[in-house]
């Protein structure tokens, strides 16, 4: 591609500082039970009630002993048990042990526990073969969370390893953000929903059915408005609704040069949007800004290409707007190519790859075939954006290229 065609042009980089830098996270917050805040976004810090654990407890099937009682190996006598639940309370004669199990309450006046593969019970009592010092095999009160710890800061995204710990501290409800609410439809005459037979020269809307779905994946609350037809009206009245009830809104399709204006022409009236053409492939046309209410995000009408700039650019956008501050794309890595990748310089291109690791443990990728912006089957048949970058030309067999493994976004 001649830099000419090129000079005007923005990267992606630009593109998502510009977006980035205009939007702060949502004020409102709501409190939701433990059992209904998976994939919520905490709030405020969470603060531990209690100390984990609660009490000073054994970490090992064994005895519990005072250092003082130990003497030239004598045998103590047992005085008694101590059960996780069943703790023992009773007096504790001097120069004898507590039989005691893994997660039982320490005896009071307890300083080690031996563990019972180096005792050996006799009939005056257990012998004890090991070098004992103080504080073994005791776990303490607070050892792993101190009442008043701050447990999880506030812009976590709550799952599986977050809910058990909260859960644990006895914690039943907690502040969360907020779900955002975004609107989506598509415009276009050419557009039929999923599952409707086609007509004469139809497709079908991919671009919104595949958006909903990765919405509703990242945890927003989705107005899905279906399909607006060229129509100024229509349109008008789907803006002002989706304006009206969402904090973002996303159309696909109507903003690269050359299609219907009707798009341009509603944005004009209804706020401040920027038409973008972005260094990157696929994914050229974006749009960006401000209606009277709510954010604006304008993918382009071509498959992949709106999978593209919503996974690089809107997801980040939403993941600020939610208040998810530890939100963060995978980390690039460098791969061999095992193929040949077809590149022309001027724009960064977003391939998408199947990598894996050899024999050697290194890495390798190799291309899905196809990387035309309609082929949507190369997300299904990927596991990584092989990521070119902009002035680079054609790759061959066994160059190094840097990858973006897929997020859970993408990721099967």
């Amino acid at each position: 591609m001649d830099h000419c065609h090129t000079a005007d042009l923005i990267s992606l980089e630009q593109a998502l500082d510009n977006m980035l830098s205009q939007v702060t996270p949502l004020s409102e917050t709501e409190a939701v039970a433990l059992t209904d805040a998976a994939g919520r976004i905490t709030a405020t810090p969470v603060i531990s009630p209690l100390n984990v654990p609660p009490f000073a407890n054994s970490a090992m099937d064994g005895y519990a002993v005072r250092l003082g009682d130990l003497n030239a190996n004598a045998p103590l006598p047992v005085a008694g048990k101590a059960f996780a639940g069943a703790p023992f309370n009773d007096a504790w004669p001097a120069h004898s042990c507590v039989r005691i199990m893994t997660g039982a309450p320490l005896p009071a006046g307890a300083e080690a526990v031996i563990m019972q593969e180096q005792a050996e019970v006799t009939d005056d009592g257990v012998r004890f073969n090991a070098v004992v010092h103080a504080g073994q095999n005791i776990r303490l009160a607070g050892e792993d969370i101190r009442q008043g710890a701050s447990v999880l800061p506030a812009g976590v995204k709550l799952g599986a390893a977050q809910l058990p710990l909260l859960a644990s501290l006895g914690i039943a409800e907690l502040r969360v953000m907020r779900k955002l609410k975004v609107a989506v439809f598509s415009t276009g005459d050419e557009l039929q929903p999923v599952g409707q037979p086609l007509q004469e020269g139809q497709i079908y809307d991919t671009n919104r059915f595949a958006v909903r779905l990765m919405l509703e994946q990242l945890g927003c609350e989705v107005l899905d408005l279906g399909i607006i037809r060229d129509d100024q009206t229509a349109l008008r009245a789907a803006f002002n609704q989706a304006d009206s009830e969402a904090d973002v809104v996303i159309s696909s399709g109507g903003v690269s040069v050359g299609e219907a204006d009707y798009t341009k022409q509603m944005l004009d009236e209804l706020g401040e949007v920027g038409f973008w053409k972005l260094a990157i492939k696929p994914g050229k046309p974006f749009a960006f800004g401000k209606l009277q209410h709510a954010w604006f995000c304008g993918l382009p009408g071509n498959p992949v290409s709106a999978a593209l700039t919503f996974y690089q650019l809107v997801q980040p956008l939403l993941a600020k707007l939610a208040g998810h501050s530890e939100w963060r794309m995978p980390p690039r890595l460098r791969a061999r190519a095992l193929t040949p990748l077809k590149k022309s310089p001027g724009r960064l291109d977003f391939q998408r790859g199947l990598f894996a690791s050899n024999a050697q443990g290194e890495l390798e990728v190799s291309t899905t075939g196809h990387q035309g912006s309609h082929v949507f089957s190369s997300f299904s048949q990927g596991n990584c954006f092989i990521v070119l970058e902009r002035e680079r030309g054609a790759v061959a067999a066994g160059e190094m290229v840097e990858i973006e493994p897929f997020n859970a976004l993408l990721r099967s």
